[in-house]
């Protein structure tokens, strides 16, 4: 029910976008907290703590992340969560490629960027992404617990963590409002996807694995 409210709402804003509705929004939102000379208000200690928080979203460090967590997955044996996370983390790149080669929409140049951006804005990539990481690996951790209450507090913690590096891209000129919308959607909305999807596939790669390692000791 997750991933169809997400699909959904990726659609409607991806609609959206393609016909105009979002300009009134992401114009609002690029120039919503800024100064004369545009730029967003804010001490330097402000604009670095934005970058240090887009920077979790960032190739390097989500991707440093997301093997931290496989790896922690394997220690603990649970090998059929590890390889659902990779799995998910490597479709989620994929899927948000293709997204992006098939609107091909351009950045903002209303504000000026405080960061380096590169590539097509919709959808966020590192929206998309952060969400596509983060929320995998709540799930994925969440699956140890029996309490709701845990797995619910990890996987909320998971997709407000994403929503704030979504906020990150806006802030820092780089992304219209409507991309980075779709780009939390799309990626929450893939990490709860995968799980039920790529389930199976991934138990049964874990226990060819496990037989695997059996039969060589």
């Amino acid at each position: 029910m997750a991933a169809l409210a997400c699909g959904i709402g990726l659609l409607l804003m991806a609609w959206s976008v393609h016909t105009g509705h979002t300009e009134t929004l992401d114009r609002f939102g690029m120039l919503f907290w800024r100064g004369a000379d545009l730029r967003a208000r804010g001490s330097i200690k402000m604009l670095e703590t934005v970058r240090d928080v887009t920077a979790l979203g960032g190739v390097l460090v989500r991707n440093l992340v997301a093997i931290g967590a496989v790896a922690a997955l394997l220690f603990l044996k649970l090998r059929r969560e590890a390889v659902l996370l990779a799995l998910t983390v490597m479709g989620g790149w994929l899927a948000n490629s293709a997204l992006k080669a098939l609107v091909g929409r351009a950045r903002p140049q209303i504000v000026p960027h405080l960061t380096e951006a590169g590539g097509s804005s919709f959808p966020s990539g590192h929206s998309f992404n952060a969400a596509v990481v983060y929320v995998a690996i709540a799930l994925a951790f969440a699956a140890m617990s029996s309490r709701r209450s845990v797995r619910r507090t990890l996987v909320g913690a998971a997709m407000m963590l994403a929503l704030v590096i979504a906020w990150s891209r806006v802030w820092l000129g780089v992304h219209w409002p409507s991309d980075v919308i779709a780009g939390w959607l799309g990626g929450t909305g893939w990490a709860f996807l995968a799980s039920a999807l790529l389930y199976r596939p991934a138990r049964a790669a874990a226990e060819i694995t496990a037989g695997d390692n059996q039969a060589r000791s």
